[in-house]
């Protein structure tokens, strides 16, 4: 916090001829060579005094420069302003050439002309060097597994840390050509409209978007306080920025993002209160869903991705015994479904999350996201009693379980998809009423499915014991080879059993 860390080279990566790595000495000249930062860019901008996601500030970190070495500012920043420069070749080159047209349009309004096309291959090259800012800064990590530079963003979040590597960004395997080409392999990728058609694309607040009427809609809504997607955004920001400004200024016309509309909870955004933040969130995804509700298809479901558990832990429910307890994140957001009178229909889980990264080793985390499948309320929908709706979970659930269970799903994910069917038979009605005559928060109902499914477990695997249940889940996905401790915890709490328990 004094300001007193500083940075050390310790040793300079080699690659030789046969592929493999040597660690070699560094001396005075490679130790300081590009440490004057003359002419390299500023970056004065200050760091979020609190963010998600964000713990370097404790550090010592003030200002967005304090990412960067100076060495890593003077390289990047150089590479910036050499793109400005063939992009004015680019534009000057296609002039001489003649192949396009003489009309003129800027790049943000279509694009049409020399002057469009310099702007598009400037556009581009900036986005190489943002690709590049992963790979070249304070928390780029070594990777110890394959010798080589990690990006600082293995996962939603800038930890600090205490040993960083510093990429060759002119010549190696993350030089400034390898960046080129992965911007070229997902324009190569990208779909290209039909002659005749057109793709418009656009960037707005979703609680103030006109939603055409008759849109498929399919999205994956923020994460409630989980991840502070504009705080990290700023990381390219402050380098995209001085590149694409005179380029799209109405995008690049704040400092830093905005943040005062991005749906999150983020406390320290409403001087800590998080009674407001959990308002603001809340009130948004319920004006967007109830959007949603008046533009979608008839004939063509939503649906929502959502890559988040909602069992977050195991609790005793007063009877001795262990119950689910349903994260806020998937609460509110099937509250807020639910409130804007969207019913959910089902859930199906899609292996879209890798194993290897770095916020699945030895944690908690999904294998799968889960896709909810949702159409508008009927306006028939009735209402019902706590003591139907759990007659009809225990009527509907078991029949559903058995076709998820036949659909190859993981056993650690088995909990998070049956929230589809049980849902479905909450959602169905436009209140479910408690014995007082309150209607039944989301909160309640998740708590109540996860009992049924507990029950629907035990049944289908006999009198066995909690921790029985678990080795036998275990055996269904790994038969007798071993994985990671997350793992086990997640199937300790999807059953629930206990990784306290003895083990032999």
């Amino acid at each position: 916090m004094a300001e007193g860390l500083g940075y050390q080279m310790v040793a300079i990566a080699v690659r030789s001829e046969a592929r493999t790595r040597s660690y070699v000495a560094v001396d005075s000249v490679q130790a300081s060579a590009g440490a004057d930062d003359t002419g390299s860019w500023e970056l004065g901008t200050d760091l979020p005094a609190r963010a998600l996601g964000f713990r370097i500030q404790r550090y010592g970190a003030r200002k967005h420069r304090d990412l960067f070495t100076a060495r890593q500012r003077r390289v990047l920043s150089t590479l910036a302003e050499v793109a400005a420069e063939v992009a004015v070749d680019a534009q000057r080159d296609a002039e001489a050439s003649g192949r396009l047209p003489d009309d003129e349009a800027p790049l943000r309004d279509g694009g049409a002309g020399p002057r469009a096309f310099g702007e598009a291959i400037l556009t581009y090259l900036a986005l190489a060097v943002s690709q590049l800012t992963r790979y070249s800064s304070v928390l780029s990590p070594w990777n110890t597994t394959n010798q080589n530079v990690a990006q600082a963003f293995g996962r939603q979040s800038l930890p600090m840390i205490w040993d960083f590597a510093e990429a060759n960004l002119l010549d190696g395997p993350l030089e400034y050509s390898t960046a080129v080409e992965w911007v070229a392999s997902a324009l190569n990728g990208a779909p290209i409209p039909r002659p005749g058609t057109s793709v418009t694309v656009e960037s707005g607040d979703a609680t103030q978007l006109e939603w055409p009427v008759g849109s498929a809609i399919s999205t994956d809504p923020p994460y409630y306080d989980n991840i502070g997607y504009a705080d990290l955004a700023d990381f390219f920001y402050v380098w995209l920025r001085p590149t694409l400004q005179g380029t799209f200024p109405a995008l690049f016309a704040t400092v830093l993002t905005p943040k005062d509309a991005e749906l999150i909870a983020e406390p320290s955004r409403f001087a800590g209160n998080r009674q407001a933040a959990d308002y603001h969130f809340e009130s948004g995804l319920r004006t967007v869903f109830a959007a949603v509700r008046k533009a979608a298809r008839p004939d063509v479901p939503i649906t929502i991705y959502y890559a988040f558990k909602q069992a977050e832990d195991v609790g005793d429910d007063g009877s001795g015994s262990k119950s689910l307890i349903s994260s806020t994140g998937w609460e509110t957001m099937l509250q807020g479904l639910i409130d804007a009178g969207i019913a959910v229909l089902g859930t199906w889980p899609m292996r879209t999350e890798r194993a290897t990264r770095m916020v699945a080793r030895d944690t908690n985390a999904l294998a799968s996201s889960i896709v909810l499948v949702c159409r508008p309320r009927t306006a028939d929908s009735g209402i019902t009693t706590r003591r139907d709706f759990v007659q009809l979970l225990k009527q509907e659930l078991p029949s559903a379980l058995k076709t998820l269970q036949a659909g190859n799903i993981a056993p650690v994910d088995l909990a998070q998809a049956s929230i589809g069917p049980g849902m479905a038979v909450f959602s169905t009605f436009s209140k479910v009423l408690e014995p007082d005559g309150t209607p039944m928060r989301v909160r309640t109902a998740l708590a109540i499915i996860n009992q049924t499914l507990d029950q629907v477990l035990t049944e289908q695997e006999g009198e066995f014991d909690a921790d029985t249940r678990w080795a036998i889940a275990w055996y269904e996905q790994f038969g007798l080879g071993e994985s990671s401790f997350g793992t086990a915890e997640t199937l300790s709490k999807a059953k629930p059993g206990s990784t306290d328990a003895p083990m032999i």
